[in-house]
């Protein structure tokens, strides 16, 4: 007889993921046979252009950016990757991942699904590639805002804008806290806004002269979002 904890353990990687909402036990079960457990440690890549592994990865906890380089050394982040959803090398979905790194945003755990696993249990299903297209056409549509942001906006611009994105999957976590707390060292929030740090760190030090977040050490909190939208313009 199998434990319930058990079986808790066995799925928690496809349990509460959107694209598997419907699955009947006996299918989420198989899926999770399929798809193992990883753990990556902040900072890490889960992979790069010159490590490319054709897998599909099911976030469960942490967050990932997904960047790639320009010619000229300046990192573009272009997803940033929250629990609950997919991402990884998928030329079999018409989304190619080789020129593009993963990054651990924090300590990272993820279930990894391989090339034919995919296609097996994925893909052969409606409901889920259905789901799966969804996924990545939004992601299309976020990709295609940042490419414009990094070309029209400012410093103070993007890092507003950086923020803001961050803000908006974070709610008040700190009992007495004023606004969503964003766990991201001045640095992190460099890359993702594609700036240095230096310049990050000054454009940060403003929003707090003027009251748009309070800046604690590794901890930035969102005081007034609505002022800070202006600021993203």
């Amino acid at each position: 007889m199998t434990d319930a904890g058990e079986d808790a353990d066995k799925t928690w990687c496809i349990a509460e993921v959107d694209i598997f909402r419907d699955l009947s036990e006996r299918e989420m079960d198989a899926i999770a046979a399929a798809a193992p457990m990883k753990a990556y440690s902040t900072g890490e890549l889960l992979y790069s252009p010159a490590q490319p592994s054709e897998v599909l990865f099911i976030l469960k906890k942490g967050r990932v950016r997904i960047f790639r380089v320009s010619a000229d050394g300046r990192a573009l982040t272009t997803a940033i990757i929250t629990p609950g959803t997919i991402f990884g090398e998928m030329v079999l979905l018409g989304q190619r991942m080789h020129d593009n790194f993963a990054e651990a945003l924090d300590d990272v755990t993820v279930c990894v699904m391989s090339r034919a696993d995919v296609h097996r249990f994925l893909l052969s299903d409606a409901r889920i590639s259905a789901r799966i297209a969804e996924i990545l056409g939004r992601r299309l549509t976020d990709l295609e805002q940042r490419l414009s942001d990094s070309v029209f906006k400012s410093v103070p611009q993007r890092i507003a804008t950086t923020l803001l994105t961050l803000a908006a999957e974070r709610r008040p976590r700190v009992l007495g806290a004023r606004g969503p707390q964003i766990a991201l060292t001045h640095q992190q929030i460099a890359a993702l806004a594609g700036t240095s740090r230096e310049t990050t760190t000054k454009v940060l030090r403003d929003f707090a002269a003027q009251d748009l977040i309070r800046l604690a050490r590794g901890r930035i909190t969102v005081l007034a979002p609505e002022r800070l939208k202006d600021r993203a313009g």
